[in-house]
């Protein structure tokens, strides 16, 4: 062979290599879009199968041959009046008007409304039109105030029972139970009421054969089911409510049940051909953001503040902590800085809980810095700003907090800052959980996809579908003029798996954050593998590879229980084997910027070219976006080395 062809090979192979990884991330986007369709197609049958056996949905055709939206059933006109009269509203919102009339009708309905669609009126309204008392279970005694603050500000007769109830309270309740005369319209209680008190099921048994019993409704029927995200064991009680009270009409109303969810929620209530009512999941008003949690707590803070007296200043807002220790501490932070904020969970004092609330509501406090306590059911119309201190443990969490936000159908935030630290401190906590770790994986993934609308992945772990075009760049990656390059990350995954196996030699546990350490040079001397140099990366970016790799199982979390706590470790995954294979890639989608390609720890030839510029994509769709609104974020740019090209935000 002559010395002339050396170099024209050289570079036949380096064309072969560039359009060898074209493809193979080709291949990885059509891998990801076969499993989006698997998972449209296992929902759509789902349906078929439901409406077949005249379960579940099998209900809207039912409701769609008797048209529940009519205005002159019996009860209608007394329905308009009171529409108007005790609630001051002129007109319903989507799907209320059907449900009203399917349970003035005595039909058991489910409705999935998404939060701030009004659930409330449509067993509120039906209870002041209808003889007797309509029975609400709630899981929160904050749901049940901030109700009660509203009925008792329009007029409407309504009380709860609770653990804080006085016997004289109880007394009177009991008695109005079974008064012909009474003008008692809703009673609230917990699920834990109906599964331990004796006493209020011999009253409600008499008031049932009385004939003031005139309906049950359960809030938040979601947590029934073991696949909620919200399980409460007592909920599983309820079905004696059904078997007792066969005529009484139920009605089960939720913002995030799954199909999956309503059908095992069906069973454990006893409930047999229910009409169901679905609302779309979409809230317009509402602004999705994710955003990178600052590592240092005290910039962390800062950022927070910013938002509260710049962006939000004057107005109200729920900051959502994962623990009852953080909010405390949140709540001085923020108070230290001059933020009119207070805590509210569920160790504190009933008394100071409803001191807060009241505060908030008569906006004589700006924020309330709460756990999962404070949020079903809250019915403040104006707050502007929801935001998440750390991730929730779920799709069905985060979706249920973030729609306390905009109640008033006007301009509200809901911001997410999503921390490497917070993923396995959660993950320790609802390892335990059925499906527990799924959800928050799914949460994760959500924080992690820099792609695709935000709207699109909510829709799609509702069994939804949507098109991003409709957000109207209401979401940070539909408004955000910024690309996504798909980045081969695969010698770093190779890297990562060297050092388990090491420390696996060394009989060495690695946390998460040891198995960083090592990987970036900073651990302990044995676990550094010598022959690879460190990545010249930002930690952010370090963090967002590790969470990769354990999306998509080459890693994996495995759990030490002691007396103490719950530890999370990092070992090999199912697929790790693959990327034992030289040629095995695994393609991670990371913000663009304009200095340097990403680059292989293993050369700067070879995995480390940059990707053909084709392969970008910008946001969640290929259509060119209009610039982002004024309030939308800016661009961080990553404080990183020459080395470092992709920002995180």
């Amino acid at each position: 062979m002559a010395d002339g062809d050396l170099p024209a090979l050289v570079d036949e192979l380096e064309h072969v290599t560039t359009e060898l990884q074209a493809i193979e991330v080709q291949i990885q986007e059509l891998l990801e879009r076969q499993q989006e369709l698997i998972q449209s197609k296992r929902a759509l049958k789902t349906k078929i199968q439901r409406l077949s056996e005249g379960a579940g949905t099998s209900a809207d055709t039912e409701a769609s041959s008797e048209d529940w939206k009519r205005q002159d059933f019996p009860w209608s006109q007394q329905v308009q009046e009171e529409l108007r009269a005790s609630f001051h509203l002129d007109s319903f919102r989507t799907l209320q008007l059907e449900t009203i009339n399917a349970t003035m009708a005595a039909k058991d309905v489910f409705l999935i409304m998404p939060t701030g669609g009004g659930k409330s009126l449509c067993y509120q309204l039906p209870a002041v039109c209808s003889k007797g008392f309509t029975l609400v279970i709630c899981p929160l005694v904050s749901l049940m105030e901030d109700q009660l603050m509203v009925l008792q500000r329009l007029g409407v007769s309504a009380t709860s029972l609770n653990a804080a109830s006085s016997k004289e309270h109880v007394r009177w309740v009991h008695g109005e139970m079974t008064d012909r005369q009474s003008q008692l319209k809703l009673i609230y209680v917990t699920p834990e009421k109906i599964a331990k008190s004796k006493l209020f099921m011999s009253r409600l048994e008499k008031a049932y054969q009385a004939g003031r019993l005139a309906r049950i409704a359960i809030d938040e029927v979601h947590c029934c089911s073991q696949w909620g995200h919200d399980f409460r064991p007592d909920y599983k009680t309820l079905g004696i409510l059904k078997r007792q009270f066969p005529n009484a009409p139920l009605m089960g109303l939720t913002a995030t049940a799954t199909s999956q969810v309503l059908r095992d929620a069906h069973k454990i209530l006893c409930v047999q051909r229910p009409l169901t009512f679905t609302a779309s999941f979409n809230r317009p008003n509402l602004f999705y953001e994710v955003r990178l949690k600052p590592s240092s707590s005290s910039d962390f803070i800062e950022d927070i503040v910013k938002l509260i007296n710049v962006r939000y200043k004057g107005q109200s807002g729920i900051v959502y902590c994962f623990s009852q220790k953080d909010c405390e501490q949140v709540a001085l932070s923020l108070q230290g800085l001059g933020v009119r904020a207070g805590t509210y969970h569920a160790n504190m004092e009933p008394r100071d809980k409803s001191r807060v609330h009241t505060l908030w509501t008569d906006n004589k406090m700006q924020v309330v810095v709460a756990t999962v306590a404070f949020g079903m059911g809250i019915d403040k119309p104006d707050v502007r700003f929801v935001i998440h201190h750390s991730m929730s443990k779920s799709m069905e969490n985060y979706y249920q907090e973030s729609g306390r936000a905009g109640r008033d159908d006007q301009r509200a935030d809901c911001i997410l800052y999503s921390g490497f630290g917070d993923i396995f401190r959660i993950s320790s906590m609802v390892v335990m959980e059925n499906v527990g770790q799924q959800k928050l994986y799914d949460m994760v993934r959500y924080c992690q996809d820099l792609r695709r609308c935000r709207r699109v992945l909510i829709a799609k772990h509702f069994d939804e579908v949507w098109d991003s075009a409709q957000c109207n760049q209401m979401c940070d990656t539909c408004s955000s003029e910024r690309s996504c390059e798909a980045v081969d990350i695969s010698d770093y995954g190779r890297a990562i798996l060297q050092i388990l196996r090491r420390a696996a030699d060394l009989e060495e546990k690695l946390t998460p954050l040891k198995l960083l350490d090592a990987w970036s040079g900073r651990g302990a001397p044995k676990l550094r593998l010598p022959q690879v140099p460190p990545p010249k990366l930002p930690r952010p970016q370090l963090e967002r590879i590790i969470t990769h790799l354990l999306l998509q199982q080459y890693i994996r979390e495995d759990f030490s229980f002691t007396a103490y706590a719950t530890i999370s470790y990092i070992k090999e995954g199912p697929k790790a084997t693959a990327l034992r294979g030289p040629d095995h890639q695994i393609i991670l989608h990371m913000r663009d910027s304009t200095t340097a390609q990403v680059r292989s720890p293993a050369s700067s030839t070879s995995r480390a070219s940059p990707l053909p510029s084709r392969q970008k994509s910008s946001g969640s769709g290929d259509h060119k976006r209009p610039p982002p609104p004024q309030r939308s974020p800016k661009a961080k740019k990553s404080r990183s080395s020459p080395d470092a090209s992709i920002v995180i935000d």
